[in-house]
């Protein structure tokens, strides 16, 4: 239509842009879209959270999960391109005239555009890291310490628009969005936060509601493409798109398919309802041990450091399916070693090194 070609075409006016005039940040850029990467959530901050605070934790596994389900939904029924491959297709660029764009290592995804993923789940994230910090700063409002209350406020909202924006702008500086898709997708991110402030329920869900709201997530997602291809509508149309017009097929990655996310998120929820329901988080999260800081730090490290090391283990890529089973099984170790198998060992150790001190 004509009114998305204008839109599409200013937004490629703002990428050659910034391209052109933000040169000299380009590396800082590239750093704010991994900062905005959706997969950090489960490898960092998840890690860092539910140690500081096993309710927040929580949330942001389900916040994280389901925006990012709403995501796959949005992006097939909106059927956004990316910038990188619409200059190449579209017909309103006088004879071959058509605007050079430059693309980088991370540009080449192969999902459709609209809304970004990373926008809405940068935004989904820190808006829930954002809300919890703040709820500890409203008792302070009582002890008339009401400046320091607001001046907090102001700090942590400031802070989260500024990344919002830096990794909105690294992803249409990159050419792998336009404007528009980034907004919608901060403001999609933030409405899922917002809803997750009211569903008290998810902290006591059992393993079975879990593998419910796994299952229907799953049957939902593959009903819905199974049915427009039904009709004819091909929702994987984006991909031969991106592999056409990449300028390095290195660059493209079967991580960024619709359904590799989809299968990441799954296996990263039922990881977390899993470990949550076990005998080692009851153990080590509810013990004795569980209030003291040392626990928490010793938690935290191990986690993290655990969690680095999941990032050497290279899903062979050649097969699908086998790539889809493997990526879940990897996504639920993920929590499940955060949530139990840590805090377990850690529990266990402080147990025996008390044992030989008495």
């Amino acid at each position: 239509s004509i009114k998305m070609d204008l839109l599409h075409s200013n937004g490629v006016l703002i990428i050659q842009h910034l391209q052109r005039d933000y040169r000299a940040y380009q590396d800082f850029l590239n750093f704010m879209s991994h900062v905005g990467d959706p997969r950090n959530i489960f490898s960092i901050y998840f890690p860092l959270w539910f140690q500081l605070n096993q309710v927040v934790g929580t949330k942001m596994i389900w916040v994280a999960v389901i925006g990012d389900w709403f995501n796959l939904i949005f992006k097939w029924i909106l059927f956004g391109h990316r910038p990188y491959w619409w200059v190449q297709e579209t017909m309103i660029y006088p004879n071959q005239s058509s605007p050079c764009l430059e693309q980088f290592p991370i540009t080449c995804e192969t999902g459709p555009g609209s809304p970004s993923g990373h926008a809405m789940g940068s935004s989904c994230i820190w808006y829930v890291m954002v809300t919890a910090a703040l709820s500890y700063t409203v008792r302070w409002k009582e002890k008339s310490a009401i400046t320091l209350h607001r001046l907090i406020w102001s700090f942590l909202w400031s802070i989260f628009w500024i990344i919002q924006i830096s990794v909105c702008v690294s992803r249409v500086f990159i050419a792998t969005h336009f404007p528009h898709q980034v907004i919608l997708g901060v403001f999609a991110g933030i409405l899922v936060a917002e809803a997750f402030e009211h569903t008290p329920a998810i902290q006591t869900a059992s393993l079975r509601l879990y593998m419910k709201t796994n299952l229907f997530l799953f049957i939902f997602a593959l009903g819905f493409y199974l049915v427009l291809k039904l009709l004819d509508i091909d929702l994987l149309w984006s991909v031969p798109k991106a592999k056409k017009w990449c300028a390095n097929p290195d660059w493209i990655n079967i991580d960024t398919t619709p359904f590799a996310g989809l299968v990441r998120n799954l296996g990263a929820l039922f990881g977390l309802g899993l470990g949550i329901n076990s005998e080692m988080f009851v153990t080590s999260c509810k013990g004795k041990n569980s209030c003291k800081i040392s626990f928490r730090i010793l938690c935290i490290a191990a986690s993290l450091a655990t969690l680095q090391l999941y990032n050497f283990v290279k899903i062979p890529t050649h097969t699908e399916y086998l790539f889809y089973i493997l990526s879940f099984c990897k996504s639920a170790a993920m929590p499940l070693t955060v949530v139990a198998l840590v805090p377990y060992c850690v529990h266990s150790l402080m147990r025996t090194t008390e044992k030989k001190v008495n």
